[in-house]
């Protein structure tokens, strides 16, 4: 907040949805529970900043409020140099709304715009692009465009700070689709050119064989029991659990596949991601796959604030504080591992998943430890037998019926769709049930009140905790728990001693 104005900010009508007291405090007094989802642009200096800024307050005629980052750069202000607004974690108001803005951020952060623009964003959520950019305007203060641009910025500026990336490799890793638009926009929100970005670097240490990133969460962020999850459904070939880091294989838009591995730090609420792409543009969805898999946006302020309003969560959740909600980082992949979880054991589908990807998964050119394949396309296994496998016949074709909508592009999986359209689509396979719908939901696509009732895992957990196990009336005491019921389902499923849980 104290650096020197380069340019004046537009004055234009536009307020944050806190209001002004609330946003006022929540920097004035560094509140983190409001990092990423209120800015604060000081007219003074043309910089706007993080609620967990360090530097002193200004006044309140001297400062405006945002909900994006994007709608104070649009506004004319400069990031922070001392909290750095790139790096903090992205709201996670969306992560409870399926509308249309939560659902073009998704697909916004998974480079639709970089590789469609903002015609192709609105074509994937059927809309028109005028509609589409008002309702960005009223929801976030700006445009999807602004907000593609600032997630480029954000991308580069980490990639500059944090890895020995040529520079031209970070434009076209950050998505930018020109060396001089990625000059022009880094000089512009954040008052430096590239070179002097890099000069003042603050790196982790470099990873061999490609760059390594520090990806920033919220905490709370209890690192362990996201490990054990993912480690106790680890399937041999595609990933591995060694110590602290988790290693998998996923495969690129381009059709290429990388290896990227994932450590959570000791003394921090971050994960160090280490991935060596054969392309610059694929980086960002490795990014943002790594984001999905460890849950990095969420916010555990307020889902523990509901959940330990139960007796029954209290002491789960004071024991776990911050339990996060595994995402995919393959969409369609962990669908399939969905419907092999069916009535099986973890170890049961993990062996069924292990025999699929020996079996007709891609062997990888270059194996990097126990790292051997990637998991089958949509279109393989949609053309697949699926002999040797072990599955029986009904659920070989819930299998393929699956992969075939996916290659069809009748089931899109990437969470930009309309939830309820998409869990239409899902419950018209052959196979599949509200169990298979509510996991697809809870994990696929990252909806946190998506609720298991018929689990068994959910029901002995449930029990473990004096809970009742009767669907009807654990369903009524769950309506206290939204909209995070998605997250009480990871507290019953610890509280479970036995009882098959969703290998995805």
């Amino acid at each position: 907040m104290s650096e020197t104005r380069q340019t004046r900010p537009r004055r234009r009508a536009y307020t944050c949805d806190v209001d002004f007291e609330t946003a006022y405090r929540a920097v004035e007094s560094r509140d983190a529970r409001f990092d990423g989802r209120v800015f604060c642009g000081v007219l003074s200096t043309g910089v706007y900043c993080r609620p967990v800024c360090p530097v002193p307050m200004p006044n309140r005629d001297r400062v405006r409020f945002f909900p994006t980052a994007a709608a104070a750069e649009e506004e004319g202000f400069r990031a922070c140099r001392r909290c750095r607004p790139e790096s903090s974690p992205d709201s996670p108001d969306w992560d409870v709304r399926a509308d249309l803005v939560g659902r073009g951020l998704r697909l916004i952060a998974e480079g639709v715009v970089d590789d469609e623009g903002v015609e192709g964003l609105a074509r994937r959520l059927a809309v028109g692009t005028r509609q589409l950019h008002r309702t960005f305007v009223t929801e976030l203060g700006t445009g999807p465009l602004a907000v593609a641009r600032t997630r480029r910025a954000r991308l580069a500026k980490q990639l500059l700070e944090q890895t020995d990336l040529p520079s031209t490799e970070v434009a076209f890793a950050a998505g930018f689709r020109s060396v001089r638009q990625y000059h022009d926009t880094v000089r512009r929100l954040y008052g430096r050119p590239p070179g002097e970005v890099r000069r003042r670097r603050r790196r982790d240490d470099p990873g061999e064989g490609g760059p390594t990133l520090r990806l920033a969460a919220r905490a709370p962020f209890p690192a362990d029991p996201l490990l054990a999850f993912l480690g106790v459904r680890a399937v041999p070939g595609l990933e591995e659990l060694n110590g602290r880091t988790f290693r998998r294989s996923l495969r690129t838009r381009g059709g290429g596949a990388v290896v990227l591995s994932l450590t959570p730090a000791a003394s921090s609420a971050s994960v160090a991601l280490h991935a060596a792409v054969d392309e610059p543009t694929e980086l960002g969805p490795v990014v943002q796959a790594a984001r999905r898999l460890f849950d990095l946006d969420a916010d555990p302020a307020a889902i523990d604030g509901v959940l330990s309003r139960d007796p029954a969560l209290r002491a789960s959740v004071r024991a776990v504080p911050g339990l996060r909600l595994p995402g995919a980082a393959d969409p369609f992949e962990t669908a399939v591992r969905i419907v092999l979880g069916q009535q099986v054991s973890v170890a049961g589908a993990r062996t069924f998943c292990a025999r699929l990807v020996a079996r007709y998964g891609d062997a990888l050119e270059h194996p990097a430890g126990g790292i051997t394949h990637r998991f089958p396309s949509p279109a393989a296994l949609a053309e697949a037998s699926l002999d040797g496998v072990g599955l029986t016949g009904a659920r070989v074709e819930t299998v393929r019926r699956l992969a075939e909508a996916v290659a069809v592009g009748k089931l899109d999986l990437s969470g930009g769709g309309d939830l309820d359209e998409t869990l239409g689509v899902l419950g018209e396979l052959p196979g599949v049930g509200p169990w298979t719908r509510d996991l697809v939901a809870m994990r696929v696509l990252r909806h946190p009140d998506a609720f298991p009732v018929g689990d068994l895992g959910v029901r002995h957990g449930a029990e473990a905790l004096g809970l009742p196990a009767t669907p009807s009336k654990l369903l009524a005491r769950a309506e206290s728990w939204r909209p995070w019921r998605g997250y009480a389902v990871m507290h019953l499923w610890r509280a479970s001693a036995s009882g098959p849980s969703p290998p995805g």
